[in-house]
């Protein structure tokens, strides 16, 4: 009985490894940093000890070209922007009825909206106060807004091109537009250090989490490319795929 019991053991885990990968990878290890985060932060009002000489050593850059560049960019991350940019995709997606890209898509970004206004209220953090900004913000600081739309959206968009040559295109530029958008908040003064890593570790868990769920990237294999319509308007994908 015990060997049945490890056969089945072995025969589901090579069955399922690269998901059961994901989940340890893409959403416990995410989430254990944001809650190490969150749990110190609670513990400690004063914030981190890097939080401070990170924001102050990006303050002693700023410039007259430099403060322009970030007030202007940093509206490319805001969750309005974020919306008008999946909505686009999304029109995409659904002339193409990719109905499964576009429901993982929407869901992806609006919950990291609603995860991130609800953990700002019970986190309550202050935005730091060390000079004036030149785009102040109102709300409440961590986790930040622009850094978990952002980082949700190329988080999105990676894990629905999976496996094709469009993955690192986006992972490489879609690097490089998170960190300019976590740039100008740091920039401005309006978040600290720990605001915007809260941000992306939730973006990432949610993104990755919801897509083991939908399993999106089902419908990029090239095995199954001729029934992708069949795929993306079924409840079941694996299904089709057996």
């Amino acid at each position: 009985m015990l060997k049945s019991f490890v056969n089945f053991f072995q025969q589901l885990f090579v069955a399922h490894w690269r998901s059961l990968l994901s989940l340890l990878i893409g959403v416990y290890l995410p989430l254990q940093i944001f809650g190490l985060l969150a749990l110190d932060l609670r513990q400690n009002e004063g914030g981190f000890s890097w939080d401070l000489p990170i924001l102050v050593a990006i303050h002693t850059t700023s410039q007259a070209y430099l403060d322009t560049f970030a007030v202007t960019l940093t509206k490319f991350g805001s969750f309005p922007v974020v919306l008008f940019l999946v909505c686009v995709i999304g029109l995409i997606f659904l002339l193409m009825r990719r109905w499964r890209s576009l429901t993982y898509l929407l869901i992806t970004i609006l919950g990291s909206s609603f995860i991130t206004r609800t953990l700002k209220e019970l986190m309550h953090r202050v935005r730091p106060q060390l000079w004036d900004s030149l785009s102040p913000e109102l709300d409440y600081a961590f986790p930040s807004g622009h850094a978990t739309a952002s980082m949700a959206l190329v988080a999105a968009l990676v894990v629905l091109t999976w496996g094709s040559a469009w993955c690192w295109f986006i992972l490489i530029f879609g690097s490089l537009f998170v960190l300019a958008i976590a740039w100008t908040r740091l920039y401005l003064g309006v978040h600290f250090p720990s605001d915007i890593l809260a941000g992306w570790m939730i973006s990432v868990a949610w993104a990755v989490g919801v897509g083991l769920i939908l399993k999106p990237h089902l419908t990029n294999s090239p095995a199954i490319n001729e029934s992708q319509a069949v795929n993306e308007t079924t409840l079941n994908p694996e299904k089709e795929l057996l």
